[in-house]
């Protein structure tokens, strides 16, 4: 059913990333997909890394330690932003289309007051992405 499930990580908040991170890999086992860990970031040095080059060495870190841990086929596919705060949502809907994902799962948070003015990420990526979106609380 799905060949490519894209889960965009933040590598500087990875513990909240479980429960989204394990949905994606038993769908993965469960229908021979690959997982690619998307990841996105500034130009400018940051808490993850010093440069982009570095933040796509430890995504790609990240992507083989859950590829050998939950037993999948994972990469990384890093994007570098001039403002990953205000542009995440636009990176990674080009990156479903530059993985070609047919799945994305993403961990999200449970609606509050402000996502009524303000929509979640999760909410962006699934009314705008061209392929199904499972949203993880």
């Amino acid at each position: 059913m799905f060949k490519r499930i894209m889960v965009p990580v933040d590598l500087a908040h990875v513990e909240t990333l479980d429960k989204a991170m394990t949905c994606a890999s038993d769908l993965a086992r469960q229908y021979g997909a690959s997982v690619v860990y998307v990841g996105v970031t500034a130009s400018t040095p940051g808490s993850v890394a010093h440069n982009p080059g570095e933040f796509a060495d430890k995504l790609a870190d990240f992507a083989r330690a859950q590829g050998a841990a939950h037993g999948i086929a994972a990469e990384a596919h890093a994007v570098t932003s001039h403002d990953p705060t205000s542009d995440l949502d636009p990176s990674l809907l080009k990156a479903v289309e530059a993985t070609g994902a047919d799945l994305v799962v993403m961990a999200s948070h449970v609606p509050g007051l402000t996502d009524y003015i303000w929509p979640s990420n999760g909410g962006t990526i699934a009314g705008h992405a061209r392929v199904s979106v499972l949203v993880v609380r």
